[in-house]
């Protein structure tokens, strides 16, 4: 699991980007000064919410967010069915076990490759990664420029308009209809949505 970032805004305005203890302390400082506008938290890569605590101290605030991840690594475990390999020196790959339910026959191919079936199914899934890539970067940059457009500017104008872009791959009508959107908000819905467009032309407008 990596270090959750993510984005923090008080109504329309960006407080804070970064890890999650450095928005908690930036968004707190905000709203201590500025309690009355709502504060709204994104990861920075789906868009989805995240929830800070702001009550108390900073210290209680920072108390209650989860710890950061252990920067170690699990060893290797073999999959179900796999004959574990030792050897020497076996380096800290990261890898994660889980159940793999497959046909006898499919045991029987993986066990004639070469490597054992943790080797060849980690070759399968990166091909399969890389085939897609594409598509899955597409899709990603769309369902969270979605995600927080929804949240941030579902009142504001040319939203429906925007959206309709965004779905039809129309960089530039994207931003056209994005352009009257406060900065902030508009400046982060295009950083998540230039994927999406995957080299379409951008727009004279800015």
């Amino acid at each position: 699991m990596s270090t959750t970032r993510c984005i923090a805004f008080q109504g329309d305005r960006r407080v804070a980007e970064g890890g999650l203890r450095e928005v908690a302390r930036a968004l707190k400082a905000a709203t201590d000064v500025d309690p009355d506008h709502p504060v709204l938290i994104f990861d920075l890569d789906t868009s989805e919410p995240v929830e800070i605590d702001l009550r108390g101290s900073v210290e209680e605030v920072l108390a209650r967010l989860p710890a950061e991840p252990d920067e170690g690594s699990p060893e290797p475990t073999p999959l179900q069915g796999e004959t574990p390999r030792r050897g020497p020196g076996r380096p800290r790959l990261g890898v994660v076990a889980r159940e793999v339910t497959l046909l006898p026959r499919h045991w029987d191919w993986l066990a004639s490759q070469p490597g054992g079936a943790s080797v060849v199914i980690r070759k399968l899934v990166e091909q399969a990664r890389n085939a897609q890539a594409g598509k899955d970067r597409i899709r990603h940059a769309t369902e969270a420029t979605y995600r927080f457009a929804q949240a941030m500017a579902g009142n504001l104008p040319g939203y429906e308009d925007a959206m309709r872009a965004l779905f039809a791959g129309d960089r530039g009508r994207f931003e056209a209809m994005t352009q009257s959107w406060p900065v902030f908000i508009r400046d982060h819905a295009r950083r998540l949505a230039a994927p999406a467009f995957d080299g379409s032309a951008v727009s004279s407008a800015s």
